[in-house]
């Protein structure tokens, strides 16, 4: 038992090396008689302040969310990996999540499911920030976000809606909280036979890497039924662990504890961390009714997707491979409507068009929910939605479809409806004011006839 043995916690000559050893639970205590009995009277029953923080923290899980731009309708599929060699990341196994990454950016369309990985700190540290990043580079161009593994952790399982994971603390946190776990890497062998953790293992639904992903996602929250266990065993004092951690402290230093109440830091909002996904997105729509377009975007898929509709390609400016923007029906932008360096949206938009002859539609995004836009045919228009809502860029994928299937701007008179994973999000579609040309005047668009040459159509 990891941590409980006499050589973690016993001198040379015998004597328990520290005065009070923090537990959180009776069985735990009931363990370290079993373990190492010289040490059981150090041990002190204080709850968990881990545990106490995230808690506390609830009430904020939407704010949390909004941090890592998960929009309405989304499922935040968070991966987490301890440093074990048999970890979900680790090299002594199967070595599943390096190869299950890029498949879950590929496989989910991406504006129904927001991904994101906590790794162990000592990952980081063993293999170093830049080896890392490597490896998980095509994941994050398909939009994954690697969370701070210090700060940001906490809140990332509290804004899950499923957690794909192995047999960490982390992963036992999430099931205490009562999220959804499918467990991508289950050894257990540094665990103890009789722990909650080694019990959690055995009976959590398994991730088998080797069968689409998505069905077995949705089948994990559809079917979810918290099981009472890790969070009954994770603290027998939920909510007090800082009282009983200074009144053991002042004991341990015989000086009176103080009367005000004792608190602990409450986790702190993150910084905005949106996804980013500059991988090429293979996009499936169809014309639903009266101003309405269904979209499902897929980043970077290894086959056509299985869905039904019109499809088109939209390529970000930054892709890692320049060829991709000669086949991009849209071309997508992030960034301030200031920055000098772009000139105004619509100078870049322009530009886009004037450089890449087969594009439609390039977009500008200035903010979670708007962008600028301009057609092949010179319209240039502000697309304007709930920033919680619809994704810009899927909005722009929305508005090229419904051009390139004969449709005209004046039937947008009330907005586009944008449909993603059964989720309707209102657009608004706006004249944007034309700003003028960064250098000398704007090169006039050709018209291109509607279907862009790269949409095709695709049925199940």
């Amino acid at each position: 038992m990891f941590g409980l043995s006499p050589e973690w916690l016993l001198a040379p000559d015998g004597r328990p090396i520290a005065d009070a050893l923090v537990l959180s639970h009776p069985e735990q205590v009931a363990r370290l008689r079993a373990a190492c009995p010289e040490a059981a009277a150090t041990a002190v029953l204080a709850g968990d302040p881990c545990y106490d923080r995230l808690l506390a923290a609830r009430p904020y899980r939407d704010r949390f969310r909004r941090a890592l731009g998960v929009r309405h309708g989304q499922r935040l599929v968070l991966l987490n990996s301890t440093w074990n060699p048999e970890s979900l990341f680790g090299d002594g196994g199967e070595d599943v999540l390096p190869a299950l990454l890029p498949r879950l950016t590929a496989e989910l369309p991406a504006d129904e499911y927001r991904v994101a990985a906590v790794l162990h700190p000592n990952v980081w540290h063993g293999h170093g920030p830049g080896q890392i990043r490597m490896w998980l580079d095509r994941a994050r161009r398909g939009g994954l976000t690697l969370i701070d593994p210090l700060h940001g952790w906490r809140q990332a399982l509290l804004a899950a809606d499923v957690t794909l994971g192995d047999f960490g603390s982390v992963t036992y946190y999430s099931a205490a909280l009562g999220t959804p776990v499918l467990l991508g890497a289950a050894a257990s062998d540094g665990l103890g036979e009789d722990s909650p953790v080694a019990a959690f293992v055995r009976a959590a639904p398994r991730l088998d890497p080797y069968r689409a992903l998505r069905p077995q996602l949705d089948a994990a929250t559809a079917h979810h039924v918290p099981a009472p266990g890790p969070a009954e065993l994770t603290s027998s004092a939920p909510g007090r662990s800082a009282e009983l951690l200074r009144r053991t402290f002042y004991g341990l230093m015989g000086i009176p504890e103080p009367t005000a109440p004792a608190l602990l830091d409450p986790l702190p909002l993150p910084p905005y961390e949106p996804p980013v996904r500059t991988a090429p997105l293979r996009v499936i729509t169809r014309l639903r009714g009266a101003g309405e377009v269904v979209v499902a975007r897929y980043a970077q898929p290894r086959g056509e997707p299985d869905a039904e509709g019109d499809a088109h390609t939209a390529v970000h400016e930054d892709t890692l491979d320049p060829r991709d923007l000669t086949l991009a029906d849209v071309i997508l932008r992030d960034g301030d409507p200031d920055d000098p360096r772009l000139g105004p949206p619509a100078a870049w938009a322009r530009d886009v068009l004037d450089r890449h002859p087969h594009c439609g539609l390039a977009a500008y995004v200035t903010g979670p929910g708007d962008c600028t836009a301009l057609t092949r045919d010179g319209h240039l228009l502000r697309l304007t939605a709930d920033p919680r809502a619809a994704d810009p860029g899927a909005c722009a994928s929305a508005l090229y479809a419904w051009l390139a299937a004969g449709k005209g701007l004046d039937e947008l008179a009330d907005g586009l409806t944008v449909w993603s994973g059964g989720t309707p999000s209102q657009v608004a579609v706006t004249p944007a004011e034309p700003s003028p040309p960064a250098f000398g005047s704007p090169t006039p668009l050709e018209p291109s006839p509607p279907p862009s040459r790269n949409a095709r159509r695709y049925a199940r």
